[in-house]
């Protein structure tokens, strides 16, 4: 029988945004082992995630975050966050979220929302700028692949909000992509961040 406790439940239960019996079985799944368990909810959760992308998302709210310098007001962002039903749109967690979402497009400044979103011809010339830096410095033909593989990773962290690593670690600790889908996974509903404006003083 797989060790574990309550305790063990109800914080994978808390960081999967999952409900208590997946949360268990998860942890029975992995035979006690919290990060495997962890990665099944992930699993399984996009699993969810894929069957409900196809119910429309017409609900929601838009988040908003303000950012001060000198008691003056010099960056502001708007987020939409989609969802299925105003029930959800109207819960204090979802309305957070948004908010959340939009103070983080304040320090992070995406580019785009999505991998889907992305200029297919500007990845491209990343990737071909990526290919010839490695094999100026260089590096075999053989691993150049990887290299380019590897830092498009990084590429598209730094510009794809779904991408990046929340920027309140106390708040969710991982993508921001992560944390829309454990939001859905525990909302049960398609939930979505369909756009975000930023606004910066001098850009």
């Amino acid at each position: 029988m797989a060790d574990f406790t309550v305790k063990d439940i109800q914080k994978l239960r808390q960081d999967g945004g999952v409900g208590m019996m997946d949360a268990k079985k998860a942890l029975t799944d992995a035979d006690g082992d919290f990060e495997q368990a962890y990665e099944l909810l992930r699993e399984r959760g996009q699993a969810k995630m894929a069957k409900r992308a196809d119910r429309e998302a017409n609900e929601g709210v838009v988040g908003s975050y303000l950012h001060f310098q000198n008691d003056r007001p010099v960056v502001g962002v708007l987020a939409e966050l989609a969802c299925e039903t105003d029930f959800v749109a109207k819960s204090d967690e979802f309305r957070r979220a948004a908010d959340d979402i939009a103070m983080h497009v304040s320090w992070a400044n995406p580019k785009w929302v999505t991998r889907d979103d992305v200029d297919p011809d500007e990845a491209d010339k990343e990737r071909e700028l990526i290919a010839r830096q490695a094999a100026a410095e260089g590096k075999p033909e053989s691993v150049i692949e990887r290299i380019v593989d590897g830092k498009i990773k990084s590429w598209y962290a730094d510009n794809v909000l779904y991408d990046q690593v929340f920027v309140n670690a106390e708040r969710f600790d991982g993508a921001v992509g992560d944390m829309v889908a454990a939001l859905a996974a525990k909302m049960g509903e398609n939930i979505s961040v369909r756009r975000v404006a930023r606004v910066a003083v001098g850009d």
